[in-house]
């Protein structure tokens, strides 16, 4: 399906929680965020839905985000039902890889293809600042896990502030050389204040080949990261919902008002 400027609109990034175990610096405060109801949040069987939905339509790419995605109880039961979705060519899942090591073997069974792993540096003593608590030997653990389990290509997720060049990106980056993994840097973002730009080593920012949309923890359509435009699945229907939002795709972002850990980045 093609958006009002022609672009191929072929990738479903959705959002299975609001909650996630760290308190990352640069995406949430100290003291956490108010959760959504249980009720508010979208079903397996709901989520599964518009999947088929955008498939039918022509998504051919799905990944599941968070919040972070291994935190939501039995997520891999829904990794095994998008699997078994006729027309998806690649399943990935974005982590923070913390709860990887347990979960690697049976996310691979379940039907996944690929995990990109957020690891901003490589030193403990950074990794617990940075995350407010986090243990980096456990990203290590999950990571290993996850390329016993054949999920290729494993892709590292790095953000910055300016320059891949900074002491924990380089570190990051002289890690990823030595375990064989992509590695992609993402400077620091603020969706109040509009301000992003292209991933390094990657494709998002780019808003003249954005092929995106967003489906919510609690079911909005949304057909840009930067824009408060949101497309209700409960009182759309999931067909119409993916139709609206690509009708109404932006030529480029701007500000939006929402918070990462709900629409998955």
């Amino acid at each position: 399906m093609y958006d009002q400027f022609e672009r191929s609109i072929n990738y479903l990034r959705i959002s299975v929680t609001d909650k996630c175990n760290l308190r990352c610096v640069y995406c949430m405060p100290a003291h956490g965020v108010p959760l959504m109801r249980h009720e508010d949040v979208l079903s397996f069987e709901e989520i599964a839905e518009v999947a088929k939905a955008a498939v039918k339509m022509g998504v051919i790419k799905v990944r599941v985000t968070g919040g972070e995605p291994l935190v939501r109880r039995n997520v891999v039961t829904l990794v095994g039902m998008l699997a078994e979705i006729e027309g998806i060519r690649d399943l990935a899942m974005t982590t923070n890889g913390t709860r990887l090591a347990s979960h690697a073997g049976e996310l691979a069974a379940a039907g996944l293809h690929r995990v990109n792993v957020s690891l901003d540096t490589v030193h403990p003593a950074r990794y617990a600042e940075i995350t407010r608590g986090g243990d980096v030997r456990d990203v290590f653990a999950g990571i290993s896990a996850a390329r016993a389990a054949g999920l290729s290509p494993i892709k590292l997720n790095c953000v910055i502030e300016q320059s891949p060049e900074e002491p924990d990106a380089s570190a990051v980056s002289a890690f990823g050389r030595d375990e064989g993994l992509e590695v992609r840097f993402i400077r620091q973002m603020s969706l109040s204040q509009g301000r992003f730009s292209v991933v390094i080593g990657g494709t998002g920012g780019d808003c003249a080949r954005c092929n995106r949309l967003r489906l919510s923890c609690d079911g909005q359509v949304r057909p840009c990261l930067f824009n408060d435009m949101t497309f209700s699945v409960r009182e759309l229907g999931p067909e119409e919902a993916v139709r609206q939002a690509v009708e109404a795709k932006p030529a480029r972002g701007r500000i939006s008002s929402a918070m990462f850990h709900t629409i998955g980045g």
